[in-house]
């Protein structure tokens, strides 16, 4: 991966950061059921399980950035493409059901960061040449 992947791979990371406190900030944990089931999944207590799910989420974006992309290990697009499909997921879905809705839904005012990143990131990775290695 170029620089400038690598660049953007760290910048999706922390925008999911700040849209992961903006979840919390609006208890998405609250009012979106897969989100209510994971955090439930970890604790009784949604909002400290919605915590811990959004912490590891983190650290593992962190770690693909520090142990994968930003030494630019062969396996580096590989690590970043799944970020790129969810983050793009994230960042429709969001907006969507807000219309969907007709109101403020939580996570929609940082959805169109990781929607831009996520979008110029796998169009950066698709003029990259392919490697065969497997991650790891």
């Amino acid at each position: 991966m170029d620089s400038r992947s690598r660049t953007t791979f760290l910048l999706l990371v922390m925008a999911q950061g700040a849209h992961s406190v903006e979840e919390y900030v609006f208890r998405l944990y609250d009012v979106f059921m897969p989100a209510r089931v994971i955090s439930g999944l970890i604790s009784d207590n949604l909002a400290a399980g919605f915590v811990v799910a959004n912490i590891a989420l983190a650290a593992f974006g962190l770690w693909c950035y520090f142990a994968r992309v930003r030494p630019a290990h062969p396996s580096a697009p590989q690590w970043a493409w799944p970020w790129v499909v969810i983050e793009t997921s994230n960042g429709i879905v969001h907006p969507a059901v807000a219309v969907w809705r007709g109101e403020y839904f939580p996570g929609v005012v940082t959805a169109p960061a990781l929607l831009a990143l996520a979008l110029y990131l796998g169009s950066r990775l698709l003029r990259q040449p392919i490697t065969t290695q497997a991650p790891g």
